[in-house]
């Protein structure tokens, strides 16, 4: 996935090439020196620029135990919220769904364990925790028995591997991939784990990326990867279908854009408490759920994708529908019910609008009401 090689020599030749132009253009039009240096070191800039713009340099990162210990004071809480966050959208539409076997592909220093013990600890009994590194898996083991190597672990059950497990015969209930598809070196690699955790899947599959276009389009590959597979497991065959936040399977609207966005969400939290580090903060994040089943168990409401604008007498959503288009809705007391408009007003961003005719709305910015 990265550039090659030939268009770096093709970026060299071109500066060359415009250097020479820049010495001919000199000789005729007698630039000074100092104007000739500037104009040269512009350009080379701008090929510069383009280059690094264009060029993916992928480097595998090595945890030691010093490098572990800062991915945790930097990462831990922003990626228990974001998990958090996908976990209580299952428990808030799904309650009486009651896991009892979780794996964490990509687990670092376990974040997904104590999100998903906060939400469901009653019930699960058996944590899988798979990472490449030695150091983040020893890491994670501490933080589970208060800091030291001997000691009780706070949530029984959890357990460390390096790698996946081989029998096409173990599924678990929940398979949670957060923040790690992105650190895998190409597409083939991620299409490869993205099938395998869809095979160890018996009924959500959650991923989680940072809230960026990028993060956002590697997970709309991971979906459309597992919705278009033609693979069956004779273990499983039930088909998968988008649990959220989508409330289709058609493309992503904000993908299809002449100026594609980032599908995200915004979770507020109060940080590990280190003197540097003790205000409240926000993880911005993209998510994509997949569940085995039949799409009509789906709920298909809207989803709101941008921060809710609450206005005098009438309230701005920006809405993903079930039709797979975006729509601006302006919702008045007078013209959508008082109902509707005092659930929009106490929506949130990232929150399901109830409603089944979306197209009801105004979309003409003219017929907006006047937000003076």
């Amino acid at each position: 996935e990265s550039v090659p090689l030939y268009w770096v020599w093709f970026g060299l030749v071109f500066v060359f090439a415009l250097r020479q132009s820049i010495v001919l253009a000199t000789t005729q039009s007698q630039l000074t020196a100092t104007s000739f240096f500037w104009t040269e070191a512009k350009l080379r800039e701008a090929v510069l620029h383009a280059l690094r713009k264009t060029t993916y340099h992928w480097q595998e990162l090595s945890y030691s135990e010093g490098l572990s210990l800062v991915y945790m004071a930097a990462r831990l809480d922003g990626g228990f919220a974001a998990v958090s966050r996908a976990f209580h959208e299952i428990r808030a539409r799904n309650p009486t769904f009651q896991p009892q076997t979780l794996m964490d592909f990509g687990s670092g220093t376990g974040s997904v364990t104590w999100a998903a013990h906060s939400v469901w600890g009653q019930t699960l009994r058996e944590y899988m925790c798979v990472d490449r590194s030695t150091a983040m898996l020893v890491l994670a083991e501490k933080l589970l028995k208060g800091g030291s190597e001997s000691g009780e672990p706070y949530i029984p059950g959890v357990f460390f591997r390096q790698f996946l497990p081989v029998s096409p015969k173990v599924q678990f209930d929940i398979v949670v991939s957060a923040f790690s598809l992105s650190e895998l070196p190409s597409r083939a690699d991620r299409n490869e784990v993205v099938q395998t955790l869809w095979r160890k899947t018996h009924h959500f599959l959650v991923l989680v990326e940072n809230g960026t276009k990028a993060g956002h389009s590697l997970l709309m590959d991971a979906r459309d990867l597992v919705l278009n597979g033609n693979e069956k497991s004779p273990l499983d065959p039930r088909p998968g279908f988008v649990f959220a936040p989508c409330p289709h399977e058609l493309p992503c609207p904000q993908l299809t854009t002449s100026k594609p966005l980032a599908c995200s969400f915004s979770q507020a939290y109060h940080p590990i408490p280190f003197s540097w580090n003790n205000k409240p903060k926000e993880e911005k994040f993209s998510m994509v759920i997949l569940a085995r089943g039949s799409p009509e168990e789906a709920n298909r409401w809207p989803r709101i994708t941008q921060p809710v604008l609450k206005r005098p007498r009438h309230v701005h959503c920006h809405l993903c529908c079930p039709d797979g288009h975006m729509q601006h809705a302006v919702i008045t007391a007078r013209r959508h019910g008082r109902d509707l408009y005092r659930c929009a007003r106490v929506s949130s961003w990232g929150d399901l609008l109830p409603v089944f005719t979306p197209s009801a709305f105004p979309l003409s910015p003219a017929q907006d009401p006047s937000e003076s």
